[in-house]
């Protein structure tokens, strides 16, 4: 089961604009899961050299963790070629899906706030004007120093451990989505070293904070988090007319301003009611996967 959640993750971070920390709170493992990466301190390193492996795996959640990397692993390798014809084929209907898929997602988190109130009203607010912020911010080409691919790497990881944040987007935002796959198609290991090297720092150090933030401040955390999801929506809303493109250093056009229209102003659009079913049907996927984890749990 673990495996399978694994691989929700991992078809979800394989898509700019939807998150696999959304699947992980929505299939009730998502405070596992930063504790349990939170778990990886010096401490347990010590323990390590101190106790032997059995001792280090107990206290990380090792199985936990590696059922996890096998389900993410196994839809990276397996989903990404059907994902990335899906999207250039037929980009409103898989676009249809996800939005309907966070339009529930939103829901669910926000119904995981205990209490509502100022606070809570302001941290949603707040989590959507950030995550607007982000999807409006232009793609941009960068550097390709080491430096710069090791921050990417640092903040792509925490994206992806944020629901309704993708680490995907963020990439493709800091101008490395196509690097980086790039990199993982021809296996350039010094690349893909620095890459992993910043993910393992980053998300180490910021699953530290937002399981204190969690603990401490739990309403709020959640509330920016629904926020996150809510603002989102602009970037996968499923029909967008292209304003102006640019072309990458590989020579391939690319849209660099785009805008949200309604399906009307598509003429002749053929997936009109596919699209609208899917969304539909992306949206009762959520209720019924709660439902599932719900009664595992129970």
């Amino acid at each position: 089961m673990l495996v399978l959640k694994g691989m929700g993750m991992g078809a979800a971070d394989v898509v700019p604009g939807v998150s696999g920390g959304t699947i992980a709170f929505i299939t009730g493992i998502y405070e596992e899961l930063i504790n349990s990466i939170k778990s990886i301190n010096l401490a347990t390193i010590k323990l390590l050299f101190s106790d032997g492996f059995s001792a280090f795996w107990k206290a990380v959640n090792g199985n936990f963790l590696l059922s996890i990397v096998i389900g993410i692993g196994i839809s990276v390798l397996s989903l990404a070629k059907l994902l990335k014809f899906i999207l250039e084929n037929y980009p409103e209907l898989i676009w249809s899906f996800f939005f309907g898929l966070i339009v529930a997602s939103a829901i669910y988190v926000a119904k995981q706030i205990k209490s509502w109130n100022v606070g809570s009203i302001i941290s949603l607010v707040a989590g959507i004007v950030v995550a607007y912020i982000i999807t409006e911010i232009t793609p941009a080409e960068t550097t390709n120093a080491w430096w710069f691919i090791f921050l990417s790497g640092a903040i792509a990881i925490c994206a992806m451990i944020l629901p309704g944040i993708s680490g995907s987007f963020i990439l493709l935002l800091m101008g490395k989505y196509a690097y980086i796959i790039g990199a993982v198609s021809d296996l350039k290991i010094g690349i893909l070293a620095i890459f992993l090297s910043g993910a393992v720092v980053g998300i180490i150090s910021f699953s530290n904070l937002l399981s204190w933030l969690l603990k401490k401040y739990h309403n709020q955390t959640i509330a920016v988090l629904a926020g996150f999801m809510v603002g989102s929506l602009n970037k996968v809303w499923p029909w967008k007319n292209t304003l102006e493109t640019f072309i990458d250093r590989h020579g391939i056009v690319k849209p660099l301003i785009q805008e949200n229209v309604l399906p009307g102003n598509y003429s002749g659009e053929p997936f009109l009611l596919m699209a609208i079913a899917l969304a539909i049907l992306g949206f009762i996927l959520i209720f019924v996967v709660e439902r599932f984890a719900n009664d595992k749990t129970k």
